[in-house]
């Protein structure tokens, strides 16, 4: 399902409505994010509208004099399309299209076709199709009613109605076809990750904004090869790769998708299996575009998606990119306790990162002095295997080690401790 044509540079008309607690600053600065990802979907602002109401109209969400006033602006700049930077109903796309003359979608629509546009993998295709559908599924309300060639009645069906539920049918069945495949790919990544864990060794997430340069850093520290460009969502897919530490030991290094501001609930629904790697991280690397215009901003909203997602209480560490052309890099950091500024390109402040990154990890970690009956080897295949054993002896009935553990680990032999842990 693609609504933008790209088989030429589509002419677009941006839409932006102003309502409390928002300000003009930030509806013109989300309108900036909404050119750029129109530019990614392979069109061009042509103009852009913008409104101050209390709430939205339900028919229309701009009122009908703005939405007669919208069709002037696109006939005169011979607009292909309208888009508005929040969601509409379908209700209101309908509507806003007999007004217009033209299609008119929304933000959500348009992150949806740059996602299909970049998706490689069968999952990552699967995942994108399934969050097209889901948005789609509401909109084939009242698509009957062009096809319909007779009034409805008690006992009888007009043609339009049929092709609607035919429509719908076809696509429910479609959506559970994916949903399953889905399902077995999430198996097949539990499994990965449960393999992983058993191995104790900790897990990186590199999280942030699209375009932030999470996929170069993957890429200078691990040789990984990920596509890297300087376009917004152009890595879909995530990567894990092991990397070294200063200390000696290694962590396992993820990329993931990047976020942004509104990003569709459909596709943050699709992808959740993907991003349990970084609910299930033991740190988090917030990778920030120092030379974006508005970089708290898009902090506040990665942080949104990581709490939609259950990963909001995972330890973060900020890295503030691009430090190699932003005079706006050290300020920020001086602004962020314990965050570093780096650049992924050059390789500027890289080493600052790995040791942060370490600290971090060994901060998270408990040192606990445990006793476990020789009966119990069970628990202490499982010390070994799970912990980092610093100091071991022995007595007539006992081991005594002192371990370092993870936060679960610590639950998991908790009963064992003793005082002065």
């Amino acid at each position: 399902m693609s609504l933008i044509e790209r088989s030429f540079r589509e002419k677009i008309v941006l839409v932006g409505v102003t309502m409390p607690p928002s300000s003009d600053e930030e509806t013109e600065a989300h309108l900036d994010e909404l050119s750029l990802l129109v530019d990614t979907a392979g069109a061009d602002e042509a103009a852009r509208v913008v409104q101050r109401r209390d709430h939205p109209d339900a028919a229309t969400y701009v009122g009908k004099g703005k939405a007669e006033e919208l069709r002037d602006v696109s006939n005169a700049v011979d607009a292909d399309t309208v888009v508005f930077d929040d969601e509409l109903t379908p209700a209101q796309s309908r509507n806003l299209e007999k007004i217009l003359g033209r299609t008119a979608i929304d933000r959500t629509a348009v992150i949806l076709d740059i996602f299909a546009q970049n998706a490689r993998t069968p999952e990552g295709k699967a995942q994108v199709e399934l969050a097209q559908l889901r948005y789609r599924l509401p909109r084939l309300r009242g698509r009957g009613l062009q096809f319909s060639q007779q009034a409805g009645g008690i006992g009888t069906r007009g043609p339009g109605e049929t092709q609607l539920e035919v429509d719908r049918r076809r696509l429910v069945r479609r959506m559970n076809r994916l949903e399953s495949d889905l399902r077995r790919l999430t198996q097949q990544r539990r499994v990965q990750r449960k393999a992983r864990s058993e191995s104790r060794i900790a897990t990186v997430s590199l999280v942030g904004y699209t375009n932030a340069g999470k996929s170069t850093l993957l890429n200078t520290f691990t040789d990984a090869g990920v596509l890297v460009e300087d376009r917004l969502f152009a890595t879909l897919d995530p990567r894990t790769r092991r990397l070294s530490l200063p200390g000696g030991e290694s962590v396992l290094l993820s990329d993931t998708v990047g976020f942004v501001r509104k990003l569709p609930h459909q596709l943050v629904e699709a992808f959740r299996s993907t991003l349990e790697v970084v609910k299930e991280s033991d740190l988090l690397v917030h990778v920030v575009d120092s030379t974006s215009p508005d970089p708290q901003g898009q902090i506040e909203a990665v942080h949104a998606v990581l709490a939609e997602i259950g990963a909001g209480e995972v330890p973060e560490l900020l890295a503030f990119n691009k430090g190699d052309v932003s005079s706006e890099a050290c300020r920020l950091a001086g602004r962020h306790p314990g965050s570093v500024v780096i650049s992924a390109l050059t390789g500027e402040g890289l080493p600052s990162l790995l040791e942060a990154i370490g600290d971090r990890l060994r901060a998270s970690a408990r040192v606990l002095d445990l006793v476990v009956p020789y009966e119990r080897g069970d628990v202490l295949a499982a010390v070994h295997r799970e912990g980092e054993v610093l100091v071991e002896s022995h007595d007539e009935t006992s081991a005594r080690l002192r371990v370092r553990v993870d936060p679960a680990g610590a639950a998991r032999f908790a009963e064992f401790a003793v005082d002065g842990a």
